[in-house]
């Protein structure tokens, strides 16, 4: 599985990124970036000893040129030639040592070479520069289990999937995690992945199988606990030819996650509706209140704590993150910052907090 995070960059971002402030563009510097923009579509066909070639052309013009340096490292990775590809992405960091992107591919070239701890140094570097980029965190996840860190593994893996919950679907069928297919966290994951599955619609085991890649006796396995713990109920639905297992989430856990259903006007056939529940609305306009309280008064242990339960994807990260994209994000950064600078962070921006929260809940309520 590829785990790399890649910068998107216009002609003039290129240009920008590889030039000091107040430099005016030449002639030269759209030169070296058609040449950058040829070599990415001949990475795109996969033809990488000519992209190798037509970024070098580009790094005469602009030896500096930090994106085709890594691009150029990666085109080597590609080609398996993971020495030459350390050498450029070392050269990279000459020029930008503060730039995750390139500590991530550093990284990926030590986890080829099995060199597990290499890589762990190298993804701790991508996040202390940028703790909210979900596929560093994924790729931490990766390392730290194949390196016998199962129990850190499993944290750094939740902490991506708050991110960006699409990485628990990720997990339950990477390879790397085989070693942590028998701890709690791990089961608790492929958990949320069944029920985010459910609460899509993908009610029959068949279904589930085909959406999320895992085996029958896994799906079996997590629903009968996900039964006896109340979240979920499991039903016999017979055919004249077959019978399949069908699941139906408890009322309790629809009022917290709410559904999501599919209009039946022909003319937005297949388009997803999410709705928040009565209750659901009520609990997060509490907890919102609650959050914004919190940071007023600077307890910081009750804020994080209200912060959690607006991310955590069992409960409402879901459903934010689906209807309320920007808010999400937000409240990931809080979340990281609160965590990383603890109460120093919070004392300069309670009040910035505090009226984000509210006007989060105004929004909500419409």
């Amino acid at each position: 599985m590829e785990k790399i995070f890649g910068r998107k960059l216009s002609s003039e971002k290129v240009i920008e990124s590889s030039q000091p402030s107040g430099h005016k563009i030449t002639a030269e510097d759209i030169q070296k970036v058609n040449l950058y923009k040829k070599g990415v579509s001949k990475m795109s066909e996969e033809k990488f000893e000519e992209a190798i070639k037509t970024f070098d052309l580009a790094l005469r013009i602009d030896p500096h040129f930090v994106d085709a340096i890594i691009k150029k490292g990666y085109s080597h990775f590609n080609l398996r030639e993971y020495n030459l590809a350390l050498t450029f992405f070392d050269q990279a960091l000459e020029i930008s040592i503060n730039d995750p992107e390139i500590w991530n591919l550093k990284g990926l070239v030590y986890y080829k070479t099995k060199s597990y701890e290499k890589a762990i140094n190298c993804c701790e570097k991508a996040i202390d520069l940028n703790p909210n980029i979900s596929m560093a965190w994924y790729n931490y996840a990766c390392y730290l289990t194949l390196y016998g860190k199962i129990s850190e593994g499993m944290e750094a893996l939740k902490k991506s999937i708050e991110l960006d919950i699409s990485n628990a679907k990720k997990a339950v069928k990477d390879k790397d995690f085989m070693n942590a297919h028998m701890e709690e966290d791990y089961k608790r994951i492929i958990e949320v992945v069944i029920l985010e599955s459910i609460r899509q619609g993908n009610d029959y085991l068949g279904k589930i199988i085909w959406v999320t890649g895992l085996s029958r006796e896994e799906i079996q396995d997590a629903t009968s606990r996900l039964a006896n713990k109340g979240l979920l109920f499991k039903n016999i639905k017979r055919t004249f030819t077959r019978s399949d297992e069908q699941y139906e989430l408890s009322k309790e856990l629809i009022a917290k996650v709410g559904m999501e259903k599919r209009s039946s006007h022909k003319s937005f056939e297949g388009k997803k509706e999410i709705f928040f529940s009565s209750q659901q609305l009520k609990d997060i306009s509490k907890i919102l209140n609650e959050a914004s309280s919190y940071a007023e008064r600077g307890e910081l242990s009750l804020l994080i704590n209200s912060i959690d339960k607006l991310l955590n994807p069992i409960l409402h990260g879901t459903v934010i993150l689906d209807n309320f994209f920007e808010e999400h994000r937000e409240i990931r950064l809080f979340n990281s910052r609160l965590r990383e600078k603890g109460q120093e962070y919070l004392n300069v921006h309670k009040e910035e907090i505090s009226k984000f929260m509210l006007d989060m809940d105004k929004k909500i309520r419409g």
